[in-house]
């Protein structure tokens, strides 16, 4: 039988296209990003903070991608504004794992945004790096969940106890406490910790009460309320518009408590801090990171020198030091357990999570109970000698005394009432 001749020009050209088509999909496949997804306070009462997460994110995003990526593949973020609004969230993560299909999920910002969406991503059996949540998982024990907080094993009560710890050393003692809280899941879990450390240290309770955030909007009657029980310590749990709220209102009322503050969320913001200024003398309050010579962990100067430079472009924090190094940080314990394991299967990362520590821009980190880092590092700050709009007074971290704990220290309290003279 004749076999016709094929010329050998569409030999080759049949040859390549053959090469062609087994190569192109495994290159289609290798060129494919992972995606990681996630919903962010772009707008609302927390976008402030939320912005700059998403910014830090962003320069981690950047850094791995100029790397190679992880497994050889390119890193995507695919997020969605929650508005600052709980109601938001458990939507947005269904439609990220459902209809986005993301290979990886972490959480946003706030406890009031991360716990809402934990039933979400139980029920999909998905690893889920938390960002700033208090003892969220408290509640359902989630095996797979892991916590970017320095509160460690028992979040509630050491988010506080680092207040207690410094005003407690004083001379006289206190005896008495009044505890004020946003009706909100964040300020209600720190307020707990505070209730169960004032409790075991025989204070009295001589208030104790929570106000609506949303709908409150004077806070003198507050603080009068509290003052007329004539408290040594203040513990206050708010939100930053509440925050805002409240220190305005003490210092309209003059409240003469011996040490106030706490648990107050935005006192962390450069704005906020620019803003009140020297009405924030005195005050006491929880913070996680600031550039004092006992907190230069490996990677923070270099992260927060590309962040401050994409800062003013991105209309946010200027400084970015309480949220944006934690947000990276997150993520590189991420890539981490990715290139750890080789897998982007949630069972195998969640099992590297649990069993190793992870070097990062935020120090060493370790986890153990319920997600939680195995050892708590929660600061507990005070403010003094603030200039009205003024960056630089910020800037110099003799304004922001580290007072606990020992090992980060750099100044002991000073009664609020004579921070102010």
């Amino acid at each position: 039988m004749h076999t016709p001749r094929i010329p050998r020009r569409a030999t080759l050209l049949s040859a390549a296209a053959l090469a062609a088509s087994l190569m192109l999909p495994g290159i289609a496949r290798a060129a494919e990003p992972i995606t990681i997804g996630f919903g962010m306070a772009l707008s609302g009462g927390l976008a402030a903070i939320g912005k700059s997460a998403l910014l830090a994110m962003q320069i981690w995003e950047s850094d791995v991608n100029a790397k190679g990526g992880l497994l050889g593949r390119p890193v995507k973020l695919v997020y969605y504004d929650d508005q600052s609004n709980p109601a938001t969230v458990p939507g947005i993560y269904s439609k990220l794992i459902d209809v986005d299909k993301v290979d990886l999920v972490v959480s946003g910002y706030a406890t009031n945004m991360v716990a809402p969406a934990m039933p979400v991503v139980i029920q999909h059996d998905r690893l889920f790096l938390g960002l700033f949540g208090l003892a969220v998982n408290t509640q359902f024990h989630y095996p797979k969940y892991f916590s970017m907080l320095p509160a460690g094993p028992d979040p509630k009560r050491a988010f506080s106890q680092g207040f207690f710890d410094a005003v407690m050393a004083a001379n006289p003692k206190p005896k008495t406490i009044a505890i004020a809280a946003a009706d909100a899941e964040f300020a209600k879990n720190a307020s707990d910790g505070a209730r169960d450390i004032a409790k075991s240290l025989g204070l009295k309770i001589v208030y104790d009460r929570s106000y609506p955030p949303a709908s409150t909007t004077d806070y003198t009657p507050i603080v009068r309320a509290i003052q007329a029980t004539e408290p040594d310590l203040v513990y206050i749990a708010s939100y930053p518009s509440d925050t805002v709220g409240m220190v305005n209102a003490i210092n309209e009322v003059g409240l003469k408590a011996r040490y106030v503050g706490g648990g107050m969320v935005g006192l962390q913001i450069t704005a906020v801090k620019q803003k009140l200024g020297p009405m924030l003398d005195g005050f006491l309050d929880y913070d996680f990171w600031i550039p004092a010579p006992t907190m230069q962990f490996k990677g923070i100067t270099d992260f927060l020198k590309a962040y401050q430079a994409k800062a003013p472009e991105a209309g946010v924090d200027p400084l970015g030091w309480y949220l944006p190094p934690f947000a990276y940080a997150n993520l590189e314990v991420l890539a981490q357990a990715v290139e750890g394991t080789k897998s982007l299967d949630q069972n195998k990362l969640a099992d590297y999570v649990r069993s190793h520590s992870f070097k990062t821009v935020v120090g060493d980190i370790a986890y153990g109970k319920d997600g939680e880092w195995a050892k708590p590092r929660v600061l507990e700050v005070q403010f003094r000698g603030l200039k009205p709009n003024d960056l630089a007074s910020i800037r110099d971290t003799k304004t922001e005394v580290i007072v606990e704990p020992a090992a980060y220290r750099t100044g002991t309290p000073v009664p609020f009432t004579e921070a102010r003279k």
